[in-house]
């Protein structure tokens, strides 16, 4: 099972090669035909759908792929669930299991039981709570400060002449095996290149991803936001709620993390300053409810309706000018993301004013080595 509320006759999934954490998934019409649609979701259930580097990387594929389909219209961003114990996850932030000196790291084996490192604290909730939340500690295995370098080992220079200079790549590559193993079968010619991929915080290029993608992505909270997951919510472009299961909760500061970026700043324009501070510095739990009355989403509905209506809205955005879409995004974005939002709004403008006369004759008059005759084109006011 996908998900309780996946409907499999209205989804064919897309044929990307070595997704494991991540399923991906392209709408089809009543007629058969292709839908402007996309599904992509956290596919770790088990651990409420924590993403560790190699879900990350398989993400952004997804969501690459998704912005680089121009009869794409829309992307839907959820969880799959609910997981054998009945609990339900969107996201749940970074697996704290995986988590060492320089970020999450990918040559980690964690021990069969452990229930996951979801980043959303131990502080608020029992075994004996129905939520399906898990506290933090449980079963985890922490990374030690030289463990890096431990991994880095296999990689040293002069390691298995047979095998030398074969480069381990993460899944935006295409290599599904990249990352997944530490058995000593892929070296490198220099320790740098092992270490290069551990010290990144994966999930900032996903947000940027999404940020930069120019159509909506919508996000389908319908279980556990924390964390990390929590600020995915904040940077897409609208979200709705599973009003029976969506619990928000930010608790980056539990945990000695924190989203100084798009995870707080647009947080506190989207609920206020002082609700913004309250949410990371308390890290209370909220319900779609409250999150729907704060801002934090457009609206809770039923958890029965949440993919059908997240559907419903990506069928009625496929409905309008796609370059309209794209200048609204991009308009709406542009305050927060500084000159970077400027750019990508400017750079549209640009390429849309290539198509007028004006810029027509600026150019006609440059190949053909003649000055430039403006006289037909009136100052606007």
């Amino acid at each position: 099972m996908i998900s309780d509320v996946f409907e499999a006759a209205r989804w064919r999934e897309v044929g990307l090669t070595g997704l494991t954490d991540v399923t991906y998934h392209r709408g089809v019409m009543p007629d058969g035909s292709p839908a402007p649609v996309v599904r992509v979701a956290f596919n770790r259930p088990e651990v409420r759908n924590a993403f560790r580097p190699q879900t990350v990387d398989q993400l952004y594929r997804c969501l690459d792929h998704a912005r680089q389909t121009a009869s794409v219209a829309a992307v839907l961003l959820t969880g799959n669930g609910p997981a054998v114990d009945g609990g339900y996850a969107f996201c749940s932030g970074g697996d704290q299991r995986v988590r060492g000196r320089d970020g999450y790291q990918y040559h980690v084996t964690v021990p069969k039981g452990g229930s996951g490192g979801a980043d959303m604290g131990a502080d608020s909730l029992g075994a004996s709570d129905n939520s399906g939340y898990i506290p933090e500690n449980q079963g985890q295995r922490t990374i030690q400060e030289g463990d890096v370098q431990s991994q880095m080992a296999p990689h040293a220079v002069g390691a298995k002449a047979s095998t030398a200079g074969r480069y381990p790549t993460d899944l935006r590559t295409g290599d599904p095996n990249a990352g997944e193993t530490s058995k000593g079968d892929r070296y490198e010619t220099d320790p740098r290149d092992a270490a290069g991929r551990y010290g990144r915080l994966h999930i900032l290029e996903v947000q940027r991803l999404i940020r930069a993608t120019p159509k909506p992505v919508i996000a389908l909270v319908n279980g556990w936001a924390a964390g990390g997951g929590h600020s995915l919510v904040m940077v897409c472009d609208l979200a709705l709620a599973s009003r029976e299961h969506a619990r928000f909760k930010q608790v980056d500061a539990n945990v000695g993390s924190f989203d100084a970026g798009y995870g707080s700043g647009l947080l506190a324009r989207q609920v206020g300053d002082k609700r913004a501070r309250e949410i990371f510095f308390l890290a209370e739990t909220y319900d779609a409810e409250t999150a729907a009355r704060w801002g934090v989403v457009n609206r809770a509905v039923a958890h029965r309706d949440l993919e059908r209506v997240g559907w419903e809205w990506a069928l009625t955005i496929a409905g309008k000018s796609p370059q309209a879409v794209r200048m609204l995004k991009f308009a709406f974005n542009a305050l927060d993301d500084g000159l970077a939002g400027m750019q990508m709004f400017a750079g549209e403008a640009t390429r849309l004013a290539y198509g007028t006369a004006e810029a027509r004759e600026g150019r006609d008059s440059f190949l053909e080595r003649r000055p430039a005759d403006w006289s037909g084109f009136p100052y606007y006011y």
